[in-house]
């Protein structure tokens, strides 16, 4: 008898994306309310479980990837050479929030509806944690939450959420060195004593430290880093994409010309003088205490002979973009912007040194971690556990990805985004403006520099990715845009003496015919 997953499966096509396998509009309804438990897979052991989580690291920017020599990532680089390196490892919404909420909830942003930064998150969802506690588990947050708030005081919740016994955060953003606002431990207002990673990473190894019950545990360390600001480090080197190749300048979209002159561009980042080589180096150098802390992490768990069977899991909520196409931050369906490092090690489990090749997401952690505690995920999550590809095993996995973006009002500069995701090829669909979209061979163009879009020969790719990527939105609620009220300022100025407006590309350009 044929499951839920397996029905649209066979109903769909072979061809069709293991992005179809979630849940519809009209499941909706079933994953709100009480929290029924999860079966139990026979004869697994519950994992000890740790997942660190850092705000907008890129997939490349880790030194075993490193051409440069830096950053200087020594723990880092030993989590891949010791266990498994996911190489295509991507966010499904590139934006703190909303990739925040996929991780929890195992759902695309469509579906659990954390579309921007500025909105409370649904008190009905399920997060993965408490299926765990439900389990048996003792969990532990300690980080940046930032999801939820007051949207009408425009404060942003730092208090103890559900599925975690112990809890330590802050309002937003946070400050690497110690501010007023200070931390939330357990509901109580408590000073910020010193740099937040090292700070951070205290709370964690102290949890670990405290604990004395025999229940298995799991740890979320949510690091603030390397979110900006930063502080300087090595020289940087301008991307090859930061000016359009001489006669493409016409196939990037409006839309990302006139980014360039904007809050998210190079000519005016942040509406500022900032000098984007100077702001990498310093990125590099906020990574090196991320570093440690993962360092620090391994220590403990060596230290009480844990090492070997504790699932240790390391990722960032979006990727990064200085200067590719113009751009910098994140939004965007470029790979500087969805892609992001993802790192797994448990000699118990993994041979050492391994890679994945296969296309990975958030929303795949939920389901990832509830296997590691030995439960079956509920059958409304969107995303697949990686552990079988992680024990290098030979499974049916997903053909390509949904992306998506909603337009803020904050930053008005970046359109909402639809892509779908490939192993080869990457369609872009922009909606609601008057501009053209984008398509891109990723094996003979990785760094996204020729846009396919009108290329002689690629209709039946764009027909055929424009089909499936809207067969992925039906089958999981999507075909509805979310719509929030307004919060916070906005960010719409232009240098006056920087790049003017773009002109409209010439294939969309054509002189009036006679009428008949």
């Amino acid at each position: 008898m044929l499951d839920r997953r397996g029905f649209l499966l066979c109903s769909l096509g072979a061809a069709l994306p293991f992005t179809l396998y979630s849940w519809s509009a009209a499941a909706q309804t079933s994953t709100r309310g009480a929290l029924a438990p999860l079966a139990r897979r026979p004869g697994v052991k519950p994992r000890n479980i740790v997942f660190v989580l850092t705000d907008d690291h890129r997939y490349d920017a880790m030194g075993f990837l490193s051409k440069r020599g830096y950053p200087h990532t020594p723990a880092l680089d030993r989590l891949a050479r010791d266990g498994v390196h996911f190489r295509n490892a991507f966010v499904t919404t590139a934006l703190c929030s909303p990739s925040r909420a996929s991780i929890l909830t195992g759902l695309y942003a469509h579906q659990h509806r954390v579309v921007d930064n500025n909105h409370p998150i649904d008190p009905a969802l399920i997060f993965f944690p408490q299926y765990l506690q439900q389990a048996g588990y003792e969990t532990a947050f300690i980080g940046k939450w930032h999801m939820g708030g007051d949207v009408a005081g425009e404060r942003e919740n730092d208090s103890p959420q559900r599925g975690f016994d112990h809890w330590v955060s802050f309002p937003g953003q946070g400050t690497y060195l110690p501010s007023k606002s200070g931390l939330n431990v357990n509901g109580v207002r408590v000073p910020q004593k010193g740099y937040i990673t090292d700070e951070l990473t205290d709370y964690a190894v102290d949890w670990l430290n405290a604990r004395t019950s025999s229940k298995p545990f799991f740890l979320y360390l949510s690091h603030k880093a390397v979110h900006s600001d930063f502080i300087p480090a090595e020289r940087f080197e301008r991307p090859a994409t930061w000016d359009p190749a001489p006669g493409k300048e016409a196939l990037r979209p409006m839309w990302v010309q006139n980014q360039r002159n904007s809050w998210h561009g190079v000519d005016f980042p942040y509406h500022s003088t900032l000098d984007i080589g100077e702001y990498y180096q310093r990125y590099c150098e906020t990574l090196l205490a991320v570093d440690e802390s993962i360092n620090a992490l391994l220590e403990h768990l060596q230290r009480r002979g844990l090492l070997e069977s504790t699932l240790v899991l390391y990722m960032g909520d979006n990727g990064f973009a200085f200067g590719e196409h113009g751009l910098i931050d994140k939004r965007t369906a470029y790979e500087e912007s969805m892609r992001v490092p993802m790192l797994m090690h448990c000699p118990e489990l993994f041979k050492a040194g391994s890679v994945v090749e296969e296309v990975v997401a958030n929303i795949d952690i939920a389901p990832s971690l509830l296997e590691a505690a030995g439960l079956t995920a509920p059958m409304h999550i969107a995303g697949r556990s990686v552990l079988p590809l992680a024990r290098a095993e030979r499974v049916p996995w997903r053909e390509s990805l949904l992306y998506e973006y909603y337009w803020e009002r904050n930053f008005p500069q970046t359109p909402t985004v639809h892509a779908l995701r490939e192993q080869r090829y990457k369609y872009i669909r922009y909606h609601g403006i008057w501009d053209i979209d984008e398509l891109y061979d990723l094996q003979a163009d990785p760094l996204e520099a020729n846009n396919l879009i009108f290329a002689p020969g690629h209709e039946a790719i764009v027909q055929r990715m424009n089909r499936s990527l809207f067969d992925v939105l039906v089958a999981t609620g999507g075909m509805s845009l979310p719509l929030t009220r307004d919060a916070g300022d906005v960010q719409r100025l232009r240098r006056s003496d920087r790049a003017k407006a773009a002109e409209f590309p010439p294939q969309l350009l054509q002189k009036p015919v006679p009428p008949p």
